[in-house]
């Protein structure tokens, strides 16, 4: 066999290679899977749609096949096709950089990594689209340079389903590719897992192949980013057999969240708690909450870090009371639709804490200081406004469990967040209320705002098991959709007009 001449990666060593150059294929060399049907159903759903994502599941019996009797390049340039084409490059772009990496990062494999890391100059040579697998790559992986295959793009700024020539690049293709890229300065190393790989891996001085052995996935820490911001709705790596499940569940899964809902919607919140039980929610509570206030006395600020937009709410049925809320930006419907007050931010300070102390002055209030939802186990940088505001501080750690899709999003519809949470077949909410904060310890104690917010993020964090950043709001939007973040209100719209 071919693959004999190649020794297994790991007798690769990794010492005193920081002045030499590594060429490395990416699925089934520095991924563990060989398999990147998954990545291309994400691109065709977060990108596209669910019918283009379903369009590209039916289409896995021909692809395989296709694969294993015919042509590897006709399967790869049908999952290019039916996941690509029509699709703005922005939308790709956008989802390759927000969505994929998560999904990457849970893959990468150890010996691969252990050697590729050890390079001065790392090159990807891959038969993905370039724009899918760079963004991961070069960020979490540091590569110089992904060569992969070229989407050919329309004037209107589309992809048309094509490639760019020579085409996918494998065997030979990926030969040329690399001779292109590196003149005659060879690879001192070359590793690849398939027979496609062989071609470019004669190239290099020396050549390793990632045999088929089972490894256990790089833990995500190791890597050379870590992974704190990400989107998409799914959690689950999409594989054929996933994909299909979570398709099939869909239509009984909204169904489900939409009796979740509305039914629980007009019911006090001392009776939520055990209408959740019965219908496979779970809601764990723990700590000692402070009671209802007096009459006539200021409420407690209820400070939680923010996992969805259902943080809120989940309080108030833990408190098993009323309270109120106040959000960084919430629709009409939302709005009308909340079993509890819900309040928009406007960002400007001073309107802000003027209805914050309001909204004190009637009662409880929860506010989630990094204005934002973060899915790993990291705190963004919390707002210090809040405690300006009062002496009465509550800290509250939440923490949730989704199997199946996420409950937040930067990208998609925010309206639909709810309902994807409650979509989960048994979404689970922890709710932690620590000790109101002592006296010495609040900006009536003598410590500044800022003092006090890091304060209660370190606390939460400790509590949570999480670690903490300086990362703001504007920050992840601009990482995670290009945008600041901000949704323009209508007013200022009509004053532009």
């Amino acid at each position: 066999m071919a693959s004999m001449r190649f020794k297994p990666v790991e007798e690769c060593r990794s010492e005193g290679r920081s002045e030499q150059t590594v060429a490395a294929d990416f699925d089934g060399t520095l991924l563990r899977s060989s398999n990147a049907f998954p990545y291309y159903l994400l691109v065709a759903l977060e990108a596209g749609s669910v019918l283009r994502a379903v369009a590209l599941l039916l289409s896995v019996p021909f692809v395989y096949a296709t694969y294993i009797f015919f042509s590897e390049t006709l399967a790869i340039g049908t999952l290019v096709y039916i996941s690509t084409a029509g699709l703005k490059v922005r939308s790709i772009e956008m989802a390759a950089r927000s969505v994929l990496p998560r999904f990457y990062a849970e893959d990468v494999h150890p010996e691969s990594w252990r050697v590729f890391k050890s390079f001065g100059k790392r090159y990807v040579i891959t038969a993905s689209p370039r724009v899918m697998v760079e963004p991961f790559a070069r960020e979490f992986l540091g590569a110089d340079r992904v060569v992969g295959t070229e989407l050919e793009v329309g004037k209107n700024g589309k992809a048309t389903g094509f490639m760019v020539k020579p085409g996918v690049l494998v065997g030979e293709h990926k030969k040329q590719a690399v001779l292109r890229e590196l003149g005659d300065a060879a690879p001192d190393v070359g590793m690849g897992d398939r027979a496609s790989d062989f071609d470019f891996m004669s190239l290099c001085k020396e050549a390793y192949l990632v045999t088929p052995r089972k490894y256990s996935p790089v833990p995500k820490n190791q890597l050379l980013t870590p992974l704190i911001l990400h989107d998409g709705r799914l959690v689950q790596r999409p594989t054929p057999l996933v994909a299909l499940v979570t398709f099939l569940w869909m239509p009984f899964g909204f169904a489900l969240a939409l009796l979740r809902v509305y039914i629980n919607l007009p019911l006090p919140e001392r009776y939520v708690f055990y209408i959740y039980h019965m219908m496979g929610i779970r809601l764990i509570v723990k700590g000692n909450p402070p009671p209802p206030p007096k009459k006539g006395s200021p409420g407690v600020l209820f400070v939680c870090n923010h996992r969805t937009v259902l943080d809120p709410i989940e309080v108030a049925v833990a408190l098993g009371r009323k309270v109120s809320c106040v959000t960084y930006s919430i629709s009409k419907f939302s709005e009308l639709i909340s079993p509890i007050k819900a309040v928009a931010l406007s960002r400007e300070r001073d309107k802000d804490a003027e209805n914050i102390r309001r909204l004190l002055e009637e009662g409880d209030l929860v506010i989630c200081p990094e204005g934002t939802t973060c899915r790993e186990p990291y705190l963004l940088r919390f707002s210090a406004l809040f405690a300006e505001l009062t002496d009465r501080i509550v800290p509250v750690a939440i923490n949730i469990k989704e199997n199946m899709f996420h409950g937040s999003t930067v990208r998609g519809f925010k309206l639909m967040d709810p309902y994807f949470f409650f979509m989960n077949p048994r979404p689970v909410y922890e709710v932690t209320f620590l000790n109101m904060l002592p006296k010495e310890l609040t900006c009536g104690g003598g410590k500044s705002p800022i003092e006090v917010a890091n304060y209660i993020q370190k606390t939460l964090s400790d509590q949570l098991g999480f670690e903490c950043t300086a990362i703001t709001r504007k920050e992840k939007y601009g990482i995670l959709s290009g945008t600041d973040g901000r949704v323009p209100s209508k007013n200022k719209d009509k004053a532009k007009n």
